[in-house]
């Protein structure tokens, strides 16, 4: 699911929660060349994951289903045949051949293919010779019949009043030839009988919205309350889209981001609580929802502040749970099945940013080899390659006498022979741990290493590294 579609769920969902209304879910399926297998539990996954539930929908029923729109397709060419009669609509015979020819009738000044904006050919055409053509089975269409001068007007609650000239609107198809409805009149349908009282959408339909106001409006149907949303942008240039990667909802979760993480961040893209509160919970955010904070300019995705405000929710919680999420990206690590995860776990949680950046940070643990020495250099605790040859030569036999190897008799055993060791004690902690991990940065220091590592690694890299010194 695209982050865009789950944002508006979102607005969706908090309205109704804010307002005491019902949250429906409807799969919209009509453009079956763009259908994909599957697509259908992704979206049912994705609101489970991020905790909206929904009390009506294909899963869970409800009075006015079906929720599948391609389960409705008698419902919409009922409608779409009684618009033809109310002069909204008209049937449309004109083969592909022709409508390719009025695209060349259009072209630009430069010989290129301009926008093909029919020009309403079957509007006319008798009752008879209708009759005589659906009867003999010829492939038809249903087109809308938008006037061909004026202007329609209408409110959003968030851009305000919108006006677009007819003159700039095509007569769309609202059949197509298999017999299902586009989007445009699927959805005005489903919205009427399944009494929608907020639309919310992105703000690319401001100017489409006119054609959807044309066929309640013939329908003499009451016409629902607009929420147009601005776009999420990827720069100040471009929108966030899914052929540039990283767009999806599932991208996110495998990269390590925690779904409330993810909803939170998103619920502020076009959006403002009204304060300065940036981490909210579901419950805040439903209480906190409100269209008045819902801006008009579109929203830079900023993945580094994702990145903040995921680490703010993987602090918080319990190291059980923080294990739990954590196991499967130890599971793709090089450390799988050789160290104690809950250790590991202890020492990252308040360090890592996103779950997926548990491999790097653990694989050192198997990686260690060559590496250079200049990493003993610390200035501030006085600490060079001779100082460090000099720390890890008297610290090996202290290290060889630990009989009961944990992470206290470790740290309290190290201690005591530092006070009588004749180096400071971060002297000695520094080298131990640059000796036994070869890395710069480390989530855990040299009492926490030599206790992941075990007596024995611990000693033969302590030896190692001494050699090399």
């Amino acid at each position: 699911m695209h982050i865009g579609n789950l944002r508006t769920a979102l607005y969706c969902y908090l309205y109704a929660r804010r307002h005491k209304g019902i949250f429906i879910l409807r799969i919209e399926d009509t453009d079956q060349e763009r259908f994909v297998p599957g697509a259908t539990e992704i979206i049912y996954q994705t609101l489970q994951e991020c905790g909206m539930t929904h009390e009506e929908g294909p899963d869970t029923g409800g009075k006015y289903g079906p929720y599948v729109q391609s389960q409705r397709k008698d419902i919409y060419l009922r409608y779409a045949k009684r618009l033809v009669q109310l002069g909204g609509a008209y049937y449309c015979f004109c083969s592909k051949e022709r409508l390719e020819t009025l695209a060349e009738e259009q072209s630009g000044a430069n010989g290129e293919k301009t926008y093909k904006k029919y020009d309403k050919h079957c509007l006319h055409l008798p009752k008879e010779e209708i009759k005589r053509r659906l009867a003999a089975g010829e492939p038809y269409v249903i087109r809308q019949n938008i006037p061909l001068s004026g202007t329609s007007s209408y409110t959003d609650l968030v851009f305000g009043e919108i006006s677009v000239d007819f003159s700039d609107i095509e007569d769309n198809i609202l059949i197509k030839s298999d017999g299902l409805p586009t989007y445009n009149f699927a959805n005005v349908v489903d919205d009427h009988l399944m009494k929608i009282s907020h639309v919310f959408r992105g703000s690319e339909y401001l100017s489409s919205t006119p054609k959807y106001n044309l066929i309640y409006d013939t329908f003499k149907w009451e016409r629902p309350q607009y929420i147009h949303l601005p776009l999420i942008m990827r720069d100040a240039q471009h929108k966030l889209s899914k052929r540039h990667g990283d767009a999806n909802f599932d991208d996110f979760i495998k990269k390590g981001y925690l779904p409330e993480a993810i909803v939170n961040y998103i619920a502020l893209l076009g959006w403002s609580p009204g304060d300065n509160r940036e981490k909210l919970s579901f419950a805040e955010l439903i209480a906190a929802f409100d269209i008045a904070g819902i801006s008009k300019s579109g929203s830079i995705f900023d993945e580094p502040k994702l990145r903040w405000l995921n680490a703010q929710y993987l602090k918080e919680l319990s190291p059980e749970e923080f294990n739990r999420r954590a196991i499967p990206f130890y599971e793709q690590s090089k450390v799988k099945n050789k160290y104690d995860y809950a250790k590991l776990s202890a020492l990252l949680q308040s360090r890592a940013e996103i779950l997926s950046d548990i491999p790097d940070a653990v694989d050192f643990l198997e990686e260690f080899g060559d590496f250079d020495n200049a990493l003993y250099l610390n200035q501030k605790q006085k600490v060079d390659a001779a100082v460090a040859k000099a720390a890890l030569t008297a610290l090996i036999p202290a290290v060889e006498a630990i009989s009961d190897w944990s992470l206290t008799t470790i740290h309290d055993s190290v201690s005591a022979f530092a006070e009588t060791s004749g180096f400071k004690k971060g002297q000695l902690l520094w080298s131990a741990r640059i000796a036994v991990t070869g890395r710069a940065s480390t989530p855990g220091g040299a009492f926490e290493m030599f206790d992941l590592l075990g007596k024995p690694e611990t000693l033969r890299r302590l030896k190692y590294s001494l050699e090399r010194l």
